[in-house]
């Protein structure tokens, strides 16, 4: 196998809202908030009206991205024996995406992402991560670790406790381990193992400006290209209208935005970057051309609503 996805197994809920609701909500827009009393976010769906529903979760995005541009890939995520679990592994065999999970009834529902589009295609999300969060080592299979080439792991699913354990298992296995950071509220609330993860434990690190800039608190984008020149692993940093960086030792490529994009929905960019540049680097296309198939895959589906082409 190519690539296999290690992520929150989540069902995304897309919703159009104006800026008033988001604040109404006490949102911080363009973020992410995780919601640990399950009634309290069904009460915020009430009375929106449903755009989509779709199998989510950052990772499996990229996964499923991945498949469709023909590698044989994999995922593991936990959901429970519920509607929303069942749609799950059906989306994902639709997408031909091999699902290493056997599901059962959890005492937590499958995990629901509420992603809130305002007008000017900003997302906000709001999560509650159900049964996704309670991931432990026994839910990873690490014979498909060993036989896959690169392991894509999420820094949403981080956490202290089960999900830390899933992850050292999962890291020890794999051949080459892959990671996004995922968020900077991950950032913020992961720091020092995040920073540990990036500098020891990860061969490839995808990033955006924000987060990259508040893992090593740096002031100015000069900060961050000399952290990670002296890392010496592969360092790919989206930077919005500034395009994206790919930083491994001493190389460091850059690449722009594609021009006049009618862009809808800001949901699964990054995800789908990752896609593009990881089929770029497992079939063997240089560090340029992975950067600019990540951008295309990116472009793509800006200009649609949801975060799977």
């Amino acid at each position: 196998m190519k690539i296999l996805g290690i992520g929150n197994a989540i069902v995304d809920v897309i919703c159009k809202v104006d800026d008033s609701f988001i604040e109404q909500n006490n949102l911080a827009k363009s973020t992410m908030k995780l919601f640990f009393d399950e009634n309290e976010f069904k009460s915020l769906l009430l009375n929106l009206k449903i755009e989509k529903t779709v199998s989510g979760g950052s990772v499996a995005n990229s996964i499923v991205g991945l498949s469709q541009l023909g590698n044989q890939v994999g995922f593991i995520g936990k959901v429970s024996d519920d509607k929303f679990g069942r749609e799950y592994e059906e989306g994902l065999k639709k997408e031909n995406v091999e699902y290493f999970y056997s599901k059962k009834n959890e005492e937590l529902p499958t995990g629901t992402c509420l992603i809130l589009v305002t007008p000017d295609s900003e997302r906000t999300m709001c999560t509650f991560l159900g049964t996704a969060g309670k991931i432990n080592a026994n839910d990873i299979d690490s014979g498909a670790i060993k036989k896959s080439e690169i392991i894509l792991l999420e820094g949403y699913l981080w956490d202290e406790g089960e999900p830390k354990k899933a992850f050292d298992k999962a890291i020890n296995n794999a051949n080459i381990v892959a990671m996004s950071l995922s968020d900077q509220f991950c950032v913020d609330r992961h720091k020092i193992n995040f920073l540990e993860l990036v500098k020891n434990k990860l061969d490839i690190t995808f990033a955006n400006e924000q987060e990259i800039k508040s893992l090593i608190q740096a002031k100015d984008f000069k900060e961050v290209i000399d952290f990670s020149r002296q890392l010496k692993k592969l360092i790919i940093i989206t930077r919005g209208e500034k395009g994206a960086i790919a930083i491994q030792g001493e190389e460091i490529v850059e690449t722009g935005i594609l021009q006049n994009l009618k862009i809808l929905d800001l949901t699964g960019a990054g995800d789908l970057f990752a896609a593009g540049f990881l089929h770029g680097h497992v079939n063997q296309l240089s560090i340029k051309e992975s950067l600019e198939k990540g951008t295309e895959m990116s472009s793509k589906v800006i200009q649609q609503i949801g975060a799977r082409l």
